[in-house]
């Protein structure tokens, strides 16, 4: 096994309120509706389980379970790190964080994600491994921020 890592960086004005957007963005049953891949989150507490879907990297493919510690500085800040449960080993995990400043016309939101991943894949294979990896998250990242706008109701 050898582990993967990418991260992706965003910032946009959205045009709705900050106490909106951090209701989507805490709410574990709208969250998957908005992030492809994203099948389901498990919550107890600030402890919160994340279940991808299938993902093909390369030869293989993951469907990725992890485990964040999440602490939450409403309405302002969301931070997340990966926290799996004692004695258990997870393949993946996420590191980052969602920042919310009100601002003329709305809420600047800024996104900053790494997601890490141990795969059955040759050390010489992380080029191709992490541009992939990049561009998922990417497209994701894309596709997230469509579906955050409509749920909002904001057009883009």
């Amino acid at each position: 096994m050898n582990r993967f890592s990418a991260t992706t960086e965003s910032e946009a004005v959205v045009a709705a309120d900050r106490e909106a957007i951090w209701a989507a963005l805490t709410d574990p049953v709208v969250l998957p509706r908005l992030t492809p891949l994203l099948r389901r989150i498990d919550t107890h507490g600030d402890v919160w389980r994340w279940e991808m879907t299938s993902i093909r990297v390369l030869a293989t493919s993951i469907a990725p379970s992890f485990t964040e510690q999440m602490k939450f500085d409403a309405p302002r800040r969301i931070d997340f790190t990966h926290a799996p449960p004692p004695g258990r080993t997870e393949r993946a995990g996420a590191e980052g964080c969602y920042l919310l400043d009100a601002v003329e016309g709305g809420t600047r939101l800024r996104i900053s994600l790494t997601l890490s991943v141990d795969l059955p894949l040759a050390r010489a294979a992380r080029p191709a491994v992490e541009r992939i990896m990049s561009s998922v998250m990417a497209r994701t990242g894309d596709r997230f921020a469509a579906n955050l706008l409509r749920h909002l109701g904001v057009r883009s």
